[in-house]
């Protein structure tokens, strides 16, 4: 489906870009693809005035799993924010341990506080903390965007299954480019 509109105030939400997340393989789109077109997405929010939520993740949840970290041990620096994001002293900063962004975190407050109530969802990666967060944008009532095109995921079956069957049903999906046109 087509991005039919962007509300008065939407903001851009970007999760995990990160050095540790960027550094992985990914498909369908490279991670640099991902990380140009949410630089695109972010320097066009700050130029219409809206805000631009900056996410990382620093941990992970406590329970059981089969499967760790993604990338193995994490290396030093690896919850830097990568520089093409170009972060702004207004853009507001996320810090998450889980893979939603509203888990644990101040950032529905901060939504509310700048009066937001639609947001675009994009980075890295599509099942997990793009998923969780869309999921959760959508349960806290916000409208939610997800440009396709700047998300992608180290499973790219997974990947799919989001984009065919999960944010169709949460979401409005398009792309970076239709993201962009609504903002003019």
């Amino acid at each position: 489906m087509p991005v039919t509109q962007l509300d008065p105030r939407t903001a851009l939400v970007l999760i995990d870009l990160q050095r540790s997340v960027v550094d992985l393989t990914a498909g369908p789109h490279t991670t640099a693809e991902v990380v140009a077109r949410c630089a695109r997405l972010a320097n066009a929010f700050r130029a219409a005035d809206l805000p631009v939520v900056l996410v990382n993740v620093t941990g992970g949840a406590p329970g059981r799993v089969e499967k760790g970290f993604a990338g193995g041990d994490p290396q030093p620096g690896w919850t830097e924010l990568v520089p093409e994001l170009d972060h702004q002293p207004d853009d507001i900063l996320v810090t998450k341990q889980r893979w939603n962004a509203f888990h644990g975190t101040a950032l529905d407050s901060e939504l509310r506080r700048h009066q937001v109530t639609q947001v675009v969802v994009a980075g890295i990666s599509t099942s997990s903390g793009v998923e969780s967060t869309a999921r959760a944008a959508h349960d806290h009532g916000y409208h939610v965007i997800v440009p396709v095109d700047a998300i992608t995921d180290v499973v790219p079956d997974a990947h799919d299954n989001s984009v065919a069957f999960v944010f169709p049903r949460m979401s409005e999906t398009g792309t970076t480019e239709e993201v962009l046109a609504h903002l003019h």
